[in-house]
């Protein structure tokens, strides 16, 4: 239980102190509104695209693929969107905080901090990109989706905001990454050296510089007023998702690492880039940045009290 405990702090600490980095740069005046408006565009378009990229397509999907639990991914991260999102019609009272409130509730860090948790578990493991093969190309869809359909264009009807969501997922460098990443995997593509250097140089920017930017963008008296949309999108991340969907992952007979990385793509926290798409889509960035930085922190408890439950009880 401890050494679970000292490696979630290990993992989450880091990640949280880059995001106060971030924020008490901006006090300082070192960063401003304009290094995260672009950053938030940089980091949409450029480096999550080549971070989702590197991940997909360095596994040999052909060699690991495995239908029946990438379709068990791909249908509990459905139920979870769907689920959330007409609970939010009918509970959230204040209407404008929809898509950014149902984003941030469903859509875990699984690449980012996901992968780490695996390999430190089971060593490397293809069940983590299997996951995210799974889960994260509907979370980007889904994202869009929500994001669209609630957005400010009241006045637009259901079919022209169909069209606008289609749109969207169709031009998202996001979702567009890990299909060619998929590709390339598929396809058993190879680069020269100098090539994969320079996406790896570039994917490695992601995580930092969200993170950064989250922290920059963060407003501490907005958060306040949205607490209680925060603690209620934090508890749907870290505990309601895993409670309902882990009982059925162990019926259907899933366990070590496939039932690791299932526990992170409904436990981990609030990805960063539900921020960067928040704000590049014209939702509100205070409730996703608290999200984000409150699952960050609070997922070194849940994460490990899960997975000591999954111990003691003989599925590790």
């Amino acid at each position: 239980m401890m050494e679970n405990f000292i490696f979630s702090i290990n993992v989450t600490i880091p990640i949280f102190l880059v995001m106060v980095l971030g924020w008490a740069l901006k006090q300082a005046r070192m960063l401003d509104g304009n290094f995260v408006s672009v950053a938030n565009k940089f980091n949409f378009s450029i480096t999550l695209p080549f971070l989702l990229f590197r991940d997909i397509s360095a596994v040999d999907i052909r060699a690991v693929f495995d239908l029946e639990y990438v379709l068990f991914c791909a249908a509990s991260s459905s139920a979870c969107f769907w689920a959330i999102w007409g609970g939010a019609k009918l509970f959230l009272k204040d209407r404008s905080l929809t898509g950014a409130f149902v984003q941030a509730s469903f859509r875990s860090s699984a690449a980012v901090m996901g992968l780490a948790f695996i390999q430190n578990i089971y060593g490397p493991s293809a069940m983590g990109p299997l996951m995210i093969i799974g889960a994260v190309p509907l979370y980007n869809i889904y994202s869009v989706l929500v994001l669209t359909f609630e957005g400010s264009h009241a006045s637009m009807d259901r079919r022209g905001k169909l069209k606008e969501a289609c749109a969207n997922i169709l031009k998202n460098p996001i979702i567009l990454a890990i299909f060619l990443g998929l590709a390339v995997s598929f396809f058993h593509i190879t680069f020269p050296v100098w090539i994969n250097k320079a996406i790896q140089n570039v994917a490695q920017m992601a995580t930092p510089l969200a993170l950064v930017t989250l922290g920059a963008g963060f407003e501490g008296r907005k958060a306040l007023a949205k607490l209680k949309p925060t603690l209620a999108a934090s508890f749907l991340k870290l505990i309601a998702q895993p409670a309902l969907i882990l009982p059925v992952a162990l019926a259907l007979g899933f366990g070590r690492e496939k039932l690791v990385a299932i526990l992170i793509m409904l436990a981990a926290p609030a990805t960063p880039s539900c921020y960067i798409m928040a704000k590049n889509m014209g939702h509100d960035g205070t409730l996703t940045a608290s999200t984000v930085v409150a699952t960050t922190l609070l997922s070194a408890f849940t994460l490990t009290g899960w997975i000591f439950l999954l111990k003691i009880l003989g599925y590790l």
